[in-house]
């Protein structure tokens, strides 16, 4: 891989579609508007084919590089292909219902500590008035208790949801990205775990926000649900789970 020129902007941003182009048009001129100074690509991912002229006439002030999948990949896999188009130092895994109200790309880069490995804001989800609390590691008592009454959440959070992932390159390349072998849900607590256990913080910027509009397809499909309850079994049955869970013991 061509290591990073100085006079790129700092970030290339890899977005999946499957079937969203009309969701990703208002993000890439929101990114365009706010953080164009800090977004040198955009690696645009068609999963499933759509027509061309949702994103006609698109001026974001920043090039978007089209892959055009010839059969569906899953979540990882995608954004690990995408990650072959970049040569910046950070790397971006952005949700296509992720929305700005101001810039949080460049600050948060700016706060980055350097052991810094995984950065990303605060994250408002519809009809809520403060941003989505932080998550323990994934267990099925967590899952029960979480809503509960007196749920005791961690300060800093042991994972973050897929998102809004700013990886730094050195370390997405060091632990070989997202492992391929979950389809859907489980990919991103796998990879906040193998992260941290190659030695990179996980860091958020708690004065930074951006809002999600929620897709949420598992409360409503029986197939994303299956997939859900599958991928949670995948990880608690890997090796990295219990090597971070013990890793997450060793330093409370």
């Amino acid at each position: 891989m061509p290591a990073p020129s100085p006079t790129l902007p700092p970030i290339t941003v890899s977005i999946v579609s499957h079937g969203q182009l009309a969701l990703i048009k208002p993000l890439l001129e929101q990114l365009g508007h706010f953080s164009g100074g800090s977004v040198a690509k955009v690696v645009l991912t068609l999963n499933i084919p759509e027509p061309d002229g949702v994103l006609a006439g698109q001026e974001s002030g920043f090039p978007v590089e089209r892959i055009e999948n010839a059969s569906p990949k899953g979540f990882g896999a995608n954004h690990n292909q995408a990650f072959q188009h970049c040569d910046t130092p950070w790397f971006l895994v952005l949700n296509p219902d992720i929305r700005f109200d101001g810039d949080v790309l460049a600050p948060l880069i700016a706060q980055a500590a350097p052991d810094a490995g995984l950065l990303t804001p605060r994250i408002l989800e519809p009809g809520k008035s403060s941003p989505e609390q932080h998550r323990e590691i994934i267990t099925p008592l967590e899952i029960v208790t979480r809503r509960r009454p007196g749920y005791a959440r961690p300060a800093v959070p042991a994972w973050i949801p897929g998102l809004f992932m700013l990886f730094r390159s050195d370390a997405y390349r060091q632990i070989g990205g997202f492992d391929e072998r979950f389809f859907m849900y489980g990919e991103d607590f796998d990879i906040c775990a193998r992260t941290q256990l190659a030695g990179w913080k996980l860091q958020v910027g708690e004065d930074l926000l951006a809002r999600h509009e929620a897709q949420r397809a598992s409360r409503s499909s029986k197939k994303h649900l299956y997939w859900h309850v599958t991928s949670l079994l995948k990880v608690w049955t890997s090796g990295a789970f219990w090597r971070y869970r013990r890793l997450k013991a060793s330093t409370r």
